[in-house]
């Protein structure tokens, strides 16, 4: 079995990406940015951000580095990218102008910001194609593998089941955790663009 697969890689590829996409965490946020809706668009919504956040990782794990060097564009680019897009997410949030609830916007809030940038985002992008570079045999490109689909299991399971929070915390809860959630993805764009500067400067 270890000439196939890799446990151990495994175990670093899930801690990691759990780690940075963090399941849990992304609760609240799920919650305040499906807000008005019905529990089975967030049950819709839930696997098509997990699906888009799968195929743009596996992208960049077959490709990463190549399209970023054929485009030109750094890490610090992609960082600088994302928080500038979360910012005018959360801005919407706090300031309560996100209310067409039709079929388009759902979909949108599957592509954006749930499925890219808060779950595929530059920290999971820039760790999977480092662990795609330091791999070196189909052992470990296997455990690389099944640690994303793992990852990413779990994510769904969490917003999933976190459907069920809204039948006791009601509409009045999920306006609240709209604001709250607002207010974290605005912090989460400051520290991604500050960190794209600190990365420009120091290549500088």
């Amino acid at each position: 079995m270890s000439d196939v697969f890799d446990p151990t890689l495994f175990g670093e590829v899930v801690v990691t990406l759990s780690v940075i996409m963090d399941p849990l965490g992304n609760i609240p946020l799920f919650l305040g940015l499906t807000g008005g809706r019905s529990n089975k668009a967030r049950r819709r919504l839930s696997w098509q951000a997990v699906l888009v956040s799968l195929f743009v990782i596996s992208l960049f794990a077959v490709l990463g580095q190549q399209i970023l060097s054929y485009l030109g564009i750094g890490i610090p680019a992609l960082q600088g990218a994302g928080g500038l897009l979360l910012m005018i997410v959360a801005l919407e949030l706090l300031t309560d102008k996100a209310e067409d609830p039709s079929e388009v916007r759902d979909v949108n809030v599957a592509l954006v910001p749930l499925g890219t940038p808060l779950l595929a985002g530059p920290g999971a992008i820039v760790a999977t194609i480092v662990f795609v570079q330091q791999a070196d045999g189909l052992e470990s490109y296997t455990a690389i593998a099944a640690g994303i689909v793992a990852v990413h299991l779990m994510v769904y399971l969490s917003l999933r089941f976190s459907v069920g929070i809204t039948r006791v915390i009601r509409e009045a809860g999920i306006v609240l955790l709209t604001r709250i959630s607002g207010l974290l993805l605005s912090a989460i764009a400051v520290q991604l663009v500050a960190d794209s500067v600190r990365a420009f400067v120091e290549q500088g």
